[in-house]
């Protein structure tokens, strides 16, 4: 996950995070020279590759929106969510559905620090310091009990975590619990690194192996199959820019029908729902 250290570890500037890396290609300012370095990796040696993180921004922010706006789900816990950018996941439901609860779960110092800043200025987010390995420890959290109803549907986002989830560490069932926990008419949405068979793919997937000894591309079948026992809306597990690009309501998005780089096929999408 996004930040694997033991809760309570200070800021380590030498060693690189996932979480700042990404702030780093999406063009934040909350990273060291160290994170710096590995995102000019793809910079440099994978051009085109910061078009993933746009893609799978765009899809999120998208994603939240279609829930706050079309089902009555006024819940989300966003797990492995990373450091704050534009429109995070309470900003976007909030505008749309105020009262939105969000709960926040991240275990990267320097997220829990954005994210206790973020809990002076919003009363209704918090921010849960645990591992994404350990869901129960999340969903027994004081913090997560305060804010969100189990009796209640609840939208659950898994947006570019679960390929952080080693094979040998059950991905599945992870998904799996937080399945069991939430009620009928509960959402989930994952977006998910996507096998493409192809130089690019594996390059990617090397550097992040070789930088955090994690990283794993999955195909649509794989990521699908995280997915079940729930129903997979239209238009299923496709290329995060071709999921319901229609709906427009981020600087992330770019929308329209245009023919997607080799880049943007590396990133998945998809939402579904608990019978």
């Amino acid at each position: 996950m996004v930040g694997m250290t033991d809760e309570g570890s200070p800021i380590d500037p030498t060693r690189p995070s996932i979480a700042r890396v990404y702030d780093y290609l999406l063009g934040g300012k909350d990273n060291y020279a160290v994170d710096r370095q590995v995102g000019d990796v793809f910079k440099r040696d994978l051009p085109g590759s910061l078009a993933i993180a746009f893609a799978n921004r765009a899809a999120l922010t998208r994603a939240v929106r279609e829930i706050a706006t079309t089902t009555g789900v006024r819940q989300f816990i966003d797990l492995g969510s990373g450091l704050p950018t534009a429109d995070n996941v309470h900003q976007v439901a909030q505008r749309h559905a105020p009262e939105s609860r969000v709960v926040y779960v991240d275990i990267d110092p320097q997220v829990l620090v954005h994210g206790r800043a973020l809990l002076e200025q919003n009363d209704r987010t918090r921010v849960v310091p645990a591992d994404v390995r350990d869901p129960e420890a999340i969903r027994t959290h004081p913090e997560t009990l305060e804010l969100i109803d189990f009796d209640r549907p609840v939208a659950v986002m898994f947006s570019a975590i679960l390929h952080h989830v080693n094979d040998e560490e059950d991905p599945a069932g992870i998904v799996r619990y937080w399945r069991d926990q939430v009620s009928s008419g509960s959402y989930f949405f994952v977006s998910h690194f996507r096998s493409g068979n192809n130089p690019e793919t594996a390059e990617a997937e090397r550097v992040l192996q070789q930088t955090f000894g994690r990283g794993r591309w999955r195909t649509d079948k794989e990521i699908e199959s995280l997915l079940d026992g729930l129903e997979i809306l239209a238009p299923g597990i496709v290329p995060a820019p071709r999921w319901r690009p229609e709906v427009v309501d981020s600087p992330w998005n770019s929308g329209g029908e245009r023919e997607l780089t080799v880049w943007e096929h590396l990133i998945a999408a998809g939402l579904a729902r608990k019978p």
